[in-house]
């Protein structure tokens, strides 16, 4: 076979490390706030260059994102390799962990983050979601077959399965930076151990029966939060988990509550503001589980159930609730939903910040509750800051779990989703 032309080799080059760049922009800037000037820019090209390559910037977000896909793609093909689901598991986190180092240390090109995929706009979105669907099949193939765990072959326990991995996988990114690029084989083997053998020592058990009554009522803000605003607040998270920051725009959000745009500028001065008050109403019904569960009694096991069952029956029951200023009172102010955390990626670079430390601030009392059960013996001996951050992740993807699980309620979801994460992915279902 003869080697390629020379011009179709600096074509790809130069294809990739525009890809490269504009992977590193819009992870920093987001997709929406980054241009195309910007990343001709970090690529030491001309604008009018870089559209020789990507003629819209939609073109551009679309090519990185496959490019992400068939990446981690990659790596669940080469886990699937393995022979049990064990192994499987521990083979797809060492490969992730491996791949994010390669990144960290600019062996590999930088990988953009899927946070506001869904605001794609068509026709480019179609073999974006194409791709990630298929991924997404892939995946729990590997989940499924070679299982040694009875009773997870059907469609639905397999989905909430497969939903939360990969949830797991996406959200590593966000917090793997903590630790030295050295020591990511080490957190991934630290985080597929618990993800396979769960949190609770030998003879604890999984019961949630008196969890039920346990979800706060609506979470107001210190300055009052009126019922309107509320609604504006529930209805914008709900748009940006199912349309992505940019699908939920100012005339969407008004449109769904059967009000003008007037009304919304009268509660927000900005879009960036209304984001912002999203992630401080999901914050504080966070908040509040966690303070809940921290003052009541049982051990540390039982204190990280009540922590963290209840956002799963929250999340579901904001499902569905109605949105708009005249609902009736008993249901115009659910305790959720809750916003996907990974929406800080389309904030300013301050605000980012603060969410993320906020979000790390609540993930340490979660380590908290998990090394105080380590203390008395009610969780098993485990890295408590990599539990914590898997308790987040789960915490993270239940804004998405009605796209792969539709709800049979939220004692059935919380058995599919939040189990296997607790108990670990190994053990028999209940």
């Amino acid at each position: 076979m003869s080697p390629a032309p020379k011009s179709t080799l600096r074509f790809a080059e130069k294809r990739e490390l525009i890809l490269d760049g504009a992977a590193r922009l819009f992870n920093r800037r987001g997709i929406k706030a980054g241009t195309l000037a910007e990343v001709a820019q970090s690529v030491n090209l001309a604008t009018n260059s870089l559209t020789y390559y990507y003629r819209k910037k939609e073109d551009l977000v679309c090519a990185c994102l496959e490019r992400s896909i068939a990446a981690l793609a990659q790596v669940i093909a080469t886990a699937a390799l393995h022979t049990g689901l064990a192994q499987r598991v521990c083979a797809l986190f060492g490969g992730f962990a491996v791949l994010m180092a390669d990144v960290a240390e600019r062996r590999s090109a930088e990988l953009i983050f899927f946070s506001d995929m869904r605001a794609l706009p068509q026709p480019q979105a179609a073999p974006v979601f194409d791709a990630y669907v298929e991924m997404f099949r892939q995946l729990r193939r590997l989940l499924r077959q070679g299982s040694a765990v009875p009773g997870v072959e059907g469609r639905r326990a397999l989905n909430a399965r497969t939903h939360l991995v990969l949830s797991q996988l996406l959200w590593l990114r966000a917090w793997l930076t903590r630790y030295e690029p050295s020591d990511y084989p080490r957190v991934a083997a630290a985080l597929s151990d618990i993800l396979l053998h769960g949190l609770a020592a030998p003879g604890q058990v999984w019961d949630i029966t008196n969890l039920a009554s346990s979800v706060p009522p609506a979470v107001a803000d210190p300055g009052g939060m009126d019922a309107l605003r509320d609604a504006y607040l529930r209805t914008a998270t709900r748009l940006i988990n199912d349309h992505g920051v940019g699908g939920a725009s100012v005339e969407r959000i008004a449109a769904t509550l059967a009000l003008t745009k007037g009304s919304f500028y009268h509660h927000h001065d900005t879009k960036h503001e209304l984001i912002d008050d999203c992630f401080e109403r999901s914050f504080a019904l966070i908040r509040s589980l966690q303070l809940q569960a921290l003052a009541g009694p049982g051990n540390g096991w039982q204190r990280l159930l009540a922590a963290t069952v209840p956002l799963v029956q929250a999340q579901v029951q904001a499902q569905g609730q109605g949105q708009g200023p005249d609902a009736p009172a008993e249901s115009a102010s659910p305790p959720g939903p809750l916003l996907r955390l990974t929406a800080w990626t389309e904030l300013p670079g301050a605000q980012r910040w603060q969410k993320f430390s906020s979000m790390n601030r609540l993930g340490e009392r979660y380590a908290a509750m998990i090394a105080s059960g380590m203390i008395d013996g009610s969780v098993r001996l485990v890295d408590p800051a990599v539990a914590a951050q898997l308790v987040c992740g789960m915490v993270n993807a239940l804004a998405e779990i009605e796209h792969w699980v539709p709800g049979d309620g939220e004692q059935a979801l919380a058995l599919l989703f939040a189990r296997p994460l607790l108990l670990g992915l190994l053990a028999p279902p209940g």
